[in-house]
């Protein structure tokens, strides 16, 4: 009978950066997690009624030279992203160090540039089929633009992708990107995930019924849906420890369980196999685990499905909280979102509260966190579910 063989060194990640409604950077991000202070604020629509969602206020100037024809609210977030947290800075080093055919580039997205699009059938005569001659369809509402925004903006060249799978989208980069580093195909990958709120995300939620007109309250007896938010995010993942506080890509695992196209599975099968597929990617017990950042939607099929899967795997002892009362569901970066928020806990040792829920389900076993809790915090699992079933979990640990 063969030995196992022995668990390949982890990745790392040697910078990230965070722009969400929380903030602009990783020290307001802090600041305002510190304070216990959300981002989500009411929203009038356009066809009438209100929700609520996570707004990014200061998104940049236009992109000029050689982005400006990619011009548009999204890339100019990734932008001003990209900007904060001396993060261009470390890319240039790792390009300078490798080599820019050396540094892959993997973006997660939903939309990239849609609110784009939609603007130009708002302001012209899509029944002429007119758009106007602002459309500017690659460099703006096209999936890879969002990817090509961060390649020119890095002066990178390496293997890239965009990754487009729901809700898990920006969790999965980091799959991809950890394969890549480990078959020796790039010595350095920037990964992330951008989207902006947009009609067809407002509209198409409330459709389903899942969009909410309170501040989202996951695991509350009376959530009642989601709360968009908008956000860019990024790391920087080498093979190779580059500061003594850089911090371990463990594991992740992946599943496609495609119960239904946009419900989860009540036992939530799908969410079990991802979890478990993460232990044993970092070669790690639940015991081992600190702390779990929920998806966590608020919806009352998600937050039953996942509390069902968290307590198959990890029992009730396990501290676990959803960010997404304080950031909105960022959608495509919602993965990049919540990957750097369990950073965050891990660098800072703080657990952040499921805020804006008062009431928790009776029905749900899952003691959430409600209140901000410091705590040492040596690994940290965050999920990304998304619709048709793309599930996600990764494993981050404290540096060594």
């Amino acid at each position: 009978m063969r030995d196992d063989p022995p668990t390949p060194p982890p990745n790392y990640v040697t910078s990230f950066t965070l722009t969400s409604a929380l903030g602009a950077g990783n020290e307001a991000t802090l600041q305002s997690l510190s304070e216990q202070r959300g981002g989500l604020r009411p929203y009038d629509l356009r066809g009438g009624g209100m929700t609520w969602l996570g707004i990014v206020d200061d998104i940049g100037e236009p992109l000029t030279d050689d982005l400006s024809s990619y011009d548009c609210r999204a890339n100019r977030l990734i932008r001003r992203a990209l900007e904060q947290d001396g993060f261009m800075r470390e890319v240039a080093r790792a390009r300078e160090q490798y080599g820019a055919e050396r540094v892959a580039c993997f973006i997660g997205t939903i939309s990239a540039g849609l609110g784009h699009l939609e603007a130009c059938y708002r302001d012209n005569d899509s029944r002429a089929n007119d758009l106007g001659s602002d459309v500017r369809m690659n460099e703006t509402s096209h999936l890879f633009s969002a990817t090509e925004t961060c390649q020119k903006a890095l002066g990178i060249s390496g293997p890239a992708a965009t990754v487009s799978t729901a809700c898990s989208s920006s969790a999965k980069v980091f799959c991809i990107a950890d394969r890549y580093l480990k078959a020796g195909l790039c010595d350095a990958a920037v990964v992330g995930g951008v989207d902006c709120a947009n009609e067809t995300f407002i509209y198409g939620f409330r459709s389903l019924g899942l969009l909410s007109t309170s501040p989202c309250r996951p695991w509350d007896r009376r959530r009642d849906g989601l709360s968009i938010g908008e956000a860019a995010g990024f790391a920087l993942l080498e093979r190779r420890r580059n500061n003594p506080d850089d911090i371990r890509l463990l594991g992740f695992g992946e599943s496609g369980d495609a119960y239904h196209m946009t419900a989860p599975h009540p036992e939530g099968n799908g969410a079990i196999a991802a979890m478990l597929g993460a232990l044993r990617s970092a070669n790690l017990k639940s015991q081992e685990i600190d702390y779990i950042n929920l998806h966590g939607s608020g919806t009352p099929a998600n937050d039953a499905s996942e509390d069902a899967a968290v307590l198959r795997v990890f029992g009730e002892d396990i501290a676990c909280s959803s960010t997404k009362g304080w950031t909105g569901h960022a959608q495509g970066a919602s993965g990049i979102t919540e990957a750097i928020l369990s950073m965050f806990s891990i660098r800072h040792g703080l657990i952040p509260a499921t805020i804006n829920t008062a009431e928790p389900d009776s029905r749900l076993r899952i003691p959430v966190v409600l209140e901000n809790r410091s705590r040492l915090v040596k690994t940290a699992l965050s999920n990304s579910f998304g619709f048709g079933g793309n599930n996600c979990a990764l494993i981050f640990g404290a540096p060594q």
